[in-house]
């Protein structure tokens, strides 16, 4: 196969990335999941979200910092050529599995938003037509994407912008004809830390979920122009903004109305604008909530093709998946990963709620195992750089093994959670499958 059908084109700029991994990271997690983490920690939820986004900041340190030692290569690369193809194999795929299942997520989280105008519409019905939009933006050229998610992604962080300076206007009496309730939310209902500080850490399983995603930079590095230069300035002003973008508007809900009160059922932001009674807004609100969503899956089949895309190449997947359309697209792998969305978006009609939960507990702990394997790369690599690196992760290697060791505390409490027992079953079952499969896949290789 010539290698202009396999090799992905440098078309994605500075901002088109940075957009990207905001598209990936700011979707379901706060526009609806925010609802589950406020009900589990109250208003000291934000803590959480500050404490993962601490974590985050060492795992994307650590992929700039391999970026700018080994240019033109990947997330995948990294970690293949720090433990060999077989965890390289096995991360992969999990990688995949994730992203599809955040796709379905978001996709069946669109449905639902989409219901708020057409309830009498069946949900599979509307997330399958989701599902068809997000597949016919992945077929346009990779710059034409780049420049679609920048504006996707774009709408949802303006929105997210207006509704933390209305929220706060309303919060302090600032917005004429509304009764301002000052900071009387966060110390009535139990006050800040209603079910005690040990739920904080209960909270952080599903701000994991929220936060994967971030680490889809570390795929976009194949068709970035100067990647190992722009990485760096990207990761130093992303942290900070995805903290910001999750912990205010959070203060900002549970400051208008009482924590307790959030049903689960609409978005958190939709249903405090109704409650305060702006209607209007409510709308424009669910409008740009849709956005959000789509955004977000966007970024998952983008994810999920190119990590399919460099496991072909490597030889770790089919090598079919690895051919690329004439507009720079991995073709075959799009369709892969079109047809489980669509499957996906389809599976609402059974079981729409049941599948909601179950599918919402398997990103989190996948992207948990990818950014423990992804800090342990960057350890074990940076003995053996070959050049010295343009960017270093702060307090090596103690910060980034602290960082792990958190990681797998959370991996273990979300193994003993019962409320996510399916789910995780559903994760070390493909898990399990991986890892037979590559034993007998590197195997057989090492006979030939």
């Amino acid at each position: 196969m010539k290698s202009n059908e396999t090799s992905l084109q440098k078309k994605l700029l500075p901002r088109h990335i940075s957009f990207m991994a905001m598209g990936g990271v700011i979707g379901t997690g706060i526009f609806k999941g925010s609802a589950e983490t406020v009900s589990l920690a109250g208003p000291g939820v934000i803590f959480s979200y500050a404490f993962a986004g601490l974590l985050l900041l060492v795992v994307m340190g650590a992929i700039a910092e391999m970026a700018t030692v080994y240019p033109g290569l990947n997330m995948k690369d990294f970690i293949r050529k720090a433990f060999g193809e077989r965890i390289s194999f096995i991360i992969g795929w999990l990688y995949c599995f994730m992203w599809l299942a955040v796709c379905v997520i978001e996709v069946i989280a669109a449905g639902s938003f989409l219901q708020f105008w057409l309830p009498d519409v069946p949900l599979w019905m509307l997330s399958l037509a989701s599902a068809a939009f997000i597949i016919a933006i992945n077929m346009m050229s990779v710059g034409g994407y780049g420049e679609f998610e920048f504006w996707l992604a774009g709408i949802k962080i303006a929105m997210i912008i207006v509704f933390i300076v209305l929220g706060a206007g309303l919060l302090f009496g600032f917005i004429p004809g509304t009764e301002a309730p000052f900071l009387h939310n966060f110390t009535a209902y139990g006050g800040f830390f209603p079910n005690g500080w040990t739920a904080i850490f209960s909270a952080l399983l599903v701000v994991m979920f929220s936060y994967g995603g971030s680490e889809l930079i570390g795929l976009t590095l194949s068709e970035t122009q100067d990647a190992e230069k722009v990485l760096p300035r990207v990761v130093k002003s992303f942290i900070l903004r995805v903290i910001l973008f999750y912990t205010l508007p959070i203060l900002i809900i549970c400051g208008l109305i009482p924590w307790n009160s959030l049903n689960g059922e609409t978005s958190p932001f939709v249903q405090v604008l109704t409650t305060v009674g702006l209607q209007g807004a409510a709308h424009l609100m669910n409008f740009i909530l849709i956005t959000a969503v789509l955004s977000a899956a966007n970024s998952g089949i983008y994810g999920a093709t190119r990590m399919l895309h460099s496991m072909a190449t490597g030889g770790e997947a089919p090598a079919s998946l690895a051919r690329i359309s004439a507009k720079g697209v991995p073709v075959n792998s799009l369709k892969l990963s079109g047809a489980i969305l669509i499957l996906g978006s389809t599976l609402a009609y059974l079981n729409q709620a049941g599948l909601f939960r179950l599918l919402m507990a398997v990103p989190g702990f996948v992207v948990l195992l990818v950014w423990i394997t992804i800090c342990l790369a960057q350890v074990k690599l940076r003995k053996s750089y070959p050049v010295e690196p343009g960017f270093k992760v702060w307090g090596y290697p103690y910060l980034t093994i602290l960082t792990v060791f958190c990681l797998s505390v959370i991996a273990l409490l979300f193994l003993f959670d019962a409320q996510n027992r399916i789910s995780i079953a559903v994760c070390i079952g493909v898990l399990i499958v991986l890892i037979v499969w590559s034993s007998i896949r590197f195997k057989q290789s090492s006979r030939r």
